[in-house]
């Protein structure tokens, strides 16, 4: 045995964590040796209880496979900090049930990272307070999302139920580009093989998400990011009820009462004004968007939207005690 070869066993556990499937080229490649001594290192994974499978022939390959116990995962520190960061922010992610498993996970990681992380781990966590994405909305199934994530990371087909925004459901069968989580919802990018082009998904409205086993050679997205394709979308998107709200404050101070506003929402009108257009199926949503402006507001919308606003001033007066019995009127309030 040399010396030199714990640190490469360590070494090549790593790369198998790090990836689904690696030939035993490319695993030669990475660790400086030959093609026999990577047979000889997977063996010893074997025998230490690592699953590591393989097959034969010029194609041949290794993954390791999912085994009775969960194995020692082997973190650089970048990704270490990435993780800590990850789990202090779980809670506003919109993953069921991830609240509790994420302080549990937090606290066994914590345990065992070094003291040149800590201080990182704390910076970055303090840095991202404020800027977590409201709870509220409909919440992903984190089984979905590990498949899901697996698939963009592998480039594997993959199939689903999906309920569309009518309540029509259907199998999907896809390309996963990369999940994008936005106004508190997560979407898949995907290129949809049914439908011939591209597609976002709710998380919330996907069931029953299964790879196929197959890979694929991604397509160029037509835009520069999964994040980019997304925002582009929605902003596009036709929405049940819409509102256009002209504000008396700058576009930054728009930006941090109501974080969920895309980019392309937000329309400047001078220094200390802009013009805020909302969207949505959901006129509660829109009520909250409204509110969280914090200022008088002279506002367009749809008539189901102003019926609905002067509903919501008439239950928080009556709330008040309020005997007039009359919501107040949005200043300059008309329909369109």
């Amino acid at each position: 045995m040399t010396a030199d070869l714990p640190a490469r066993l360590l070494r090549l556990l790593s790369l198998l964590q790090g990836r689904r499937e690696w030939s035993g080229g490319e695993l030669a490649d990475r660790l400086g040796v030959s093609g026999r001594t990577v047979r000889r290192d997977v063996d010893r994974l074997r025998e230490l209880g690592y699953p590591v499978e393989g097959t034969t022939g010029t194609a041949g390959g290794y993954r390791l496979a999912s085994g009775r116990n969960l194995p020692p995962l082997l973190l650089d520190d970048d990704e270490a900090v990435a993780i800590a960061v990850g789990l202090r922010t779980a809670a506003g992610a919109g993953v069921a049930g991830i609240d509790e498993t994420a302080v549990r996970a937090l606290a066994k990681l914590e345990q065992v990272l070094p003291a040149r992380l800590r201080g990182r781990v704390t910076a970055v966590g303090q840095a991202l307070v404020g800027v977590r994405q409201p709870g509220g909305g409909p919440e992903a199934d984190p089984r979905a999302l590990a498949v899901l994530a697996a698939a963009c990371r592998d480039r594997e087909l993959v199939t689903f139920d999906y309920r569309g925004r009518s309540g029509a459901a259907g199998s999907r069968r896809v390309e996963p580009y990369g999940l994008v989580v936005a106004s508190g919802l997560w979407y898949l990018i995907a290129y949809d093989l049914r439908r011939d082009g591209w597609r976002t998904f709710r998380l919330d409205r996907l069931d029953a998400a299964t790879p196929v086993r197959l890979r694929f050679t991604p397509r160029p997205l037509p835009a520069p990011n999964a994040a980019a394709y997304l925002s582009q979308v929605l902003a596009e998107a036709p929405y049940r009820y819409t509102a256009r709200a002209e504000v008396p404050a700058s576009v930054q101070t728009v930006r941090e009462r109501v974080p969920t506003l895309l980019p392309g929402k937000i329309e400047p009108l001078g220094a200390d004004r802009c013009a805020v257009t909302l969207g949505s199926d959901s006129l509660d949503r829109i009520v909250r968007d409204l509110l969280a402006l914090d200022t008088d507001v002279t506002l367009e919308a749809d008539a189901e939207v102003l019926d609905h606003l002067r509903t919501v001033a008439h239950r928080l007066q009556a709330m008040t005690g309020d005997p007039s019995g009359e919501g107040p009127v949005c200043p300059g309030s008309r329909t369109v």
